[in-house]
């Protein structure tokens, strides 16, 4: 870049960097006091120029400064407009730069620019500590979620998430970058299933799409995988069970799946086709979800696992009503019976009570469907005694459909129907998604 008519009216003056900046100064408050004009006057108050933009503007990397800029060079060098200021001196106009006056000055000058261009970028980063602390939350959030209230889950993951988001806009280091985005993508799509089980279908959605978008950014296979499954389960839940299925099969495409997460779409994928009154592919995917055991693994489903692993019980259960979905009482009350032996074989404080409560509503109803209403009854028990705050979207739905169930003809006129059916309309009245003014939908209705 050839020398500017700036560079070289300064190297006349000799004035280095710090007088430069004095007369900048001097010139703008003389300006102040004579421009009427309210915005620039303005700019003018307390104008000054960085060293680093001193070097920009004599070595030619700037043509059009901000204001006031232009107003304030015009009036320190009267006779000369900015674009000749900024432009190359007209006796080395089209030749080689010539020597700087004080070179030594030179040298240093670009030495305190590198300096202070590394200093700004290594500024921008956060300790590794604190993404270390944030990834711990993440996954202890993760691998607590069964025992904790969904409330509790929505706040706490919602507080990961910001921090996590805080953290990307405060590093520009690509590896912290990565660690940032995977957090904040298991943040989000904790939240998501914390407003799912809450009935807030609509943000469940919109924070599952944002964990895939953070999982796309890094290319984390597992991590969009979990997000589309989740988004199938929002779809069929919905009435959609089609999109639900293309959902599924687009998850299934990600690269990096192990066991689990092959394991968890496969189940989502028999409900879905179960919605669909598709026997036959229903029963392949029930199938598939039971005997998939190629000993891969992936960091999302198994060695974080929590929420987002699908562990034998929850196989168990979801698969329970699927056969709900196809009218098979048979599969149903073996399915859910496996589910609460698996479960009720954990200590009690490792027991995920959503997923027990709705093992148990399932065997409940699957002895329904064989008019059995003392065995459903004995198998509500346990559910009815599930404080509100745990009473979330997949129990109230199940056991809304209990109630559904009990106005078979049936149980008309059985005062054990009439006594059942009036304690699930108040375990449903003080429970979670109903405190949220969530709609009902049946969740394993076609």
């Amino acid at each position: 870049m050839a020398a500017t008519l700036l560079r070289c009216l300064v190297d006349e003056r000799g004035w280095p960097y710090a007088e430069f900046n004095q007369r900048y100064k001097a010139a703008a408050a003389e300006l102040y006091d004579r421009t009427t004009d309210p915005d620039l006057r303005n700019l003018l108050r307390g104008a000054e120029v960085a060293e680093m933009t001193y070097r920009r503007w004599t070595a030619g990397n700037v043509r059009t400064p901000a204001r006031p800029a232009p107003q304030v060079l015009e009036h320190m060098f009267a006779g000369y407009t900015i674009r000749q200021l900024l432009g190359p001196a007209p006796e080395v106009a089209g030749s080689a730069t010539p020597p700087p006056a004080n070179y030594e000055s030179e040298l240093l000058m670009t030495a305190r620019e590198a300096a202070a261009h590394a200093g700004g970028a290594a500024s921008q980063a956060v300790p590794d500590i604190t993404l270390d602390q944030l990834e711990e939350d993440v996954i202890t959030l993760a691998q607590t979620y069964g025992c904790t209230p969904p409330f509790e889950v929505y706040r706490r993951a919602k507080e990961l998430l910001v921090t996590a988001q805080e953290a990307l806009e405060r590093t520009q280091m690509p590896r912290q970058r990565s660690r940032a985005y995977l957090a904040a993508g298991q943040a989000a799509a904790v939240l998501a299933a914390g407003c799912f089980d809450l009935g807030a279908l609509g943000p469940s959605a919109q924070l599952a799409r944002t964990a895939a978008l953070y999982g796309q950014v890094i290319e984390h296979g597992p991590l969009q995988a979990f997000a589309h499954g989740a988004l199938a389960l929002r779809a069929y839940w919905e009435g959609r069970p089609s999109e639900a299925v293309r959902l599924v099969h687009t998850a299934q495409r990600f690269t990096g799946l192990g066991d689990t997460a092959v394991t968890r779409l496969a189940v989502i994928e028999a409900r879905s086709y179960g919605h669909l009154g598709n026997s036959e592919a229903a029963e392949r995917a029930i199938l598939a979800s039971l005997e998939t055991n190629t000993g891969r693994r992936d960091e999302l489903h198994d060695d974080v696992g929590g929420e987002f692993g699908f562990p034998s019980d929850r196989v168990a259960m979801s698969n329970a009503t699927t056969y709900l979905l196809l009218q098979n009482a048979e599969g149903a009350e073996q399915a859910a019976d496996q589910a609460l032996t698996l479960l009720n074989a954990k200590p009690e404080d490792q027991r995920p009570t959503l997923i027990t409560a709705q093992a148990a509503v399932d065997l409940a109803r699957a002895r329904l469907m064989r008019r059995e209403l003392d065995g459903a009854t004995e198998s509500l028990e346990q559910v009815f005694g599930v404080p509100p705050e745990w009473r979330g979207a997949g129990v109230v739905e199940r056991i809304g459909s209990v109630r559904a169930d009990l106005t078979h003809p049936d149980f008309q006129g059985s005062p054990e129907a009439a006594a059942l059916g009036e304690r699930i309309e108040h375990f449903c009245r003080i429970a979670a998604p109903s405190q949220l003014g969530a709609a009902a939908r049946l969740a394993i209705e076609s």
